[in-house]
């Protein structure tokens, strides 16, 4: 497990249930409103920063999740996505990086071919329990509530040759 984590070069995750602990609210002026947690964005910068590449694949269009990747500097934004293993396959093609060096985090079924695709397949703590069956890897934490920090400091740790996060 720890090689595979440290190879990782292409980290790509849904959106909601996983950035977002999955909730949509719906505002009365048409919009909508999603909360991002700090920790998550944090561990995203300092995975980008140690080269591995980010994307975002998600089945809905949201100006909110636009506006959070662009403040993590992740360009590959992919929304509206139906088949999110396909989106995958291409993005990885496109960067020539193998799946085998591709991590992809998602928490429902619409991720599971994603996760089938992705040479690891991590799940926040309360993914459904068909993601977590097929999962490499489950965090302690919820989505929305620092899983992918968890996600990040894991891959980061391989790299750095230890198990798990760094010493508080």
């Amino acid at each position: 497990m720890q090689e595979r984590l440290a190879a990782i070069r292409l980290f790509a995750l849904d959106v909601d249930g996983v950035l977002t602990d999955g909730r949509v609210w719906y505002l009365d002026d048409g919009g909508e409103a999603k909360a991002f947690h700090t920790h998550d964005g944090l561990g995203l910068k300092r995975a980008r920063q140690a080269g591995i590449e980010l994307a975002l694949i998600t089945g809905r269009h949201s100006p909110a999740a636009r506006r959070r990747a662009g403040e993590l500097g992740i360009a590959a934004m992919h929304e509206g996505v139906t088949d999110k293993g396909r989106c995958l396959s291409e993005l990885a093609d496109a960067s020539g990086i193998p799946l085998a060096a591709c991590a992809f985090m998602g928490d429902d079924e619409p991720d599971l071919p994603a996760l089938a695709a992705a040479g690891l397949a991590l799940a926040p703590a309360n993914a459904v329990a068909a993601v977590r069956a097929v999962a490499d890897w489950c965090s302690t934490r919820n989505g929305g509530d620092g899983a992918v920090r968890e996600a990040c400091e894991l891959m980061l740790g391989a790299r750095e040759g230890r198990a798990g996060p760094p010493p508080a």
